[in-house]
């Protein structure tokens, strides 16, 4: 049982490793996406639509 305990966790530790790792590729691909959008003088293809909040009201 104790085997088994240390590989779940050896596991788990993976898991945690592989998503830690695909988070910073795809924030390293989206910084480079966007610097490669402002050399081009492209507007980035993310972001808020609008900066005016005060257009909509608040819900009764």
């Amino acid at each position: 049982m104790y085997a088994y305990r240390l590989h779940e966790l050896h596991a788990a530790e993976l898991r945690r490793r592989a998503e830690q790792d695909r988070l910073v590729r795809e924030a390293l691909r989206t910084r480079r996406a966007r610097r490669a959008a402002r050399r081009s003088g492209r507007k980035e293809a993310e972001g808020p639509v609008s900066t005016d909040r005060k257009r909509f009201v608040h819900a009764a």
